[in-house]
Order: C-alpha cells, then structure tokens, then sequence
C-alpha cells in the first residue's frame, strides 16, 4: 500500500475521444490494487455496448465498483483497500445528479463538495476523468446550457481538491496543475 506521503489526486479533463480514460488507465495501472468506479447506466443498447467494451479493455484483476449516483460514499468504502481507485466519470454522475437532485446546483454543488473531502480523506491514490466543457459550444437549450455550467462548477470543485489536473489534447497530456512538482 501506497503511504500517505505518495498518495496523488489526478483529475483528467479533456473532450470527447480525446483519451482521457485511456490515459487514467494507464495511471492507475501502476498500483497493483485498483478499484473501478463507474457511473454509467446501461439504459440503451448502445450504452451497454459501450460499456462492454469498456469492462473488457481494463485489467480483470481490477476491482470494479457501479456507482451511479452514491460516489462519495464509494470512495470512502475503498480507503484502505486499493493503491488506486478510479473514477469514471464525473461528466456521467453530474447528469445523473441532475435527475436524483430535481436540478438543483447548490444539492449538487453540496455533493461535488462531499465527493472533494472524501477524496482527501483516503489513503488511496485516485484518478477521475471529466469532460472539459470550457472550451466547447454553449448548448442551444437551457437544460444544456444548465448541465455545461454545472459540469464546469463540478470539475472546479474537484479541481481544487487535486494534485494534479491534466488536460488531453489528441491523447496528450498538458498539465494545468501540479502541486507535486513544487
């Protein structure tokens, strides 16, 4: 097991197909315990598929947790247990907040806030992976408009609480942030 001092939080931004959990992946594969956790839901045939190819490209010796909504509490139930764990992705578990939450920022903005200080609170090194809306469209509806805003606040939040932000760029990293390095 990693010690306190080795422990790293890494957020991984980047657009879609830009390789963002390719490149998690790769981080995370260097710990010999490492916990999955995925927010998916499997609600159309095309999301199962995805999901399916996704569960066969990681190793089999991984731990994978499904964590749709409850994140905060996966986190603090893999301290102790794992070198690192894996979140993917924050983009999937703001959208299903948005349902469970009736659209409320400041309960979502409370529950990104939540997830932050369980992530400082394990021992376990931890790798998230989220869109980068920043630099995109502004959506053409107001529900969109609502989730691009909320996204950002959410990877702000969970920004702040990192060591490290990575932002990818045609499966290259650009470091944004990185608090080891000082």
């Amino acid at each position: 097991m990693q010690t306190s001092s080795s422990k790293c939080i890494t957020l991984v931004l980047g657009g879609v197909r830009s390789g963002k959990s390719h490149y998690a992946q790769n981080l995370a594969s260097s710990g010999k315990r490492v916990a999955f956790i995925a927010t998916a839901e499997a609600l159309d045939g095309e999301m199962q598929q995805r999901i399916k190819r996704h569960q066969e490209e990681r190793p089999s010796n991984w731990t994978t947790f499904e964590s749709p909504n409850a994140l905060e509490e996966a986190v603090l139930q893999c301290d102790g247990k794992f070198d690192y764990v894996l979140i993917d992705c924050l983009t999937l578990w703001t959208s299903n907040l948005m349902m469970i939450e009736d659209m409320d920022a400041d309960r979502i903005y409370a529950r990104a806030d939540r997830l932050s200080a369980a992530l400082l609170q394990i021992s376990s090194s931890v790798v998230l992976v989220s869109n980068e809306v920043g630099s995109g469209v502004v959506p053409a509806s107001p529900d969109g408009r609502f989730y691009s805003d909320l996204l950002g606040g959410v990877n702000r939040r969970v920004a702040a609480a990192a060591d490290r932000v990575l932002l990818m760029v045609a499966g290259y990293p650009l470091t944004v942030k990185d608090t080891l390095t000082r």
